[in-house]
């Protein structure tokens, strides 16, 4: 089992902790973490992209020429694909791009996504992060005290209203629960910062 420093908000090492091989020490699957990434971003699109059909474009009910004797290709509709201001032919249309994957697949994705921050040191497991007031200049100092000048992910054990909104305006940091994390976002931010309640948590789940 690998052993991993604890930090406290100022950067200090408090601890060692001991992690789960079974969760963060296993061969990395790069194979199913794509198709979990390719996965997520899918079921992301809105989906809302529309076009207008010649059945929905106002006006061309009115024949523009005869049938016969004009010398023109016969037409029947102003708002035909071929006619400027016509309806699109074979648009867009309103639909769902979401799938879901096998669970299996999305269990090792994640556990893969997890051991790759661990082998790569971009993970920071700190003992907890304890505010009193809403402080942004809190979280930018807790960042600071631990090297971190990348895009960063930070891992709660419970939604705190207190963390959440101080660090929501600093750019390139976004925080996350436990129960709600994703290989996406593993994968998107540099450094992985998660609490020693989240890592308890994880391995519960996971382990």
């Amino acid at each position: 089992m690998a052993n991993v420093k604890v930090y406290d908000m100022n950067g200090q090492p408090v601890s060692d902790l001991e992690l789960n091989d079974a969760v963060f020490g296993i061969e990395p699957n790069t194979v199913v973490m794509h198709a979990a990434v390719v996965n997520y971003l899918a079921n992301q699109r809105q989906g809302t992209q529309s076009t207008l059909t010649r059945t929905e474009v106002s006006g061309g009910g009115k024949k523009p020429w005869r049938q016969k004797g004009t010398g023109h290709a016969r037409q029947g509709s102003t708002r035909a694909p071929q006619w400027t201001h016509g309806g699109i032919a074979l648009g867009p249309k309103p639909r769902s791009y979401s799938y879901s994957l096998n669970k299996k697949v999305k269990r090792l994705a994640l556990l893969s996504a997890l051991s790759t921050k661990l082998a790569d040191n971009d993970m920071i497991v700190l003992d907890a992060i304890n505010m009193d007031e809403f402080k942004t200049k809190t979280i930018v100092k807790m960042l600071a005290a631990l090297n971190v000048n990348e895009k960063a992910l930070i891992v709660l054990d419970s939604v705190d209203k207190k963390v959440i909104k101080s660090a929501a305006n600093i750019p390139g940091v976004k925080t996350t629960q436990a129960n709600t994390l994703n290989v996406y976002d593993i994968l998107n931010y540099n450094k992985f910062i998660i609490v020693k309640g989240a890592v308890a948590k994880i391995e519960e789940v996971y382990a």
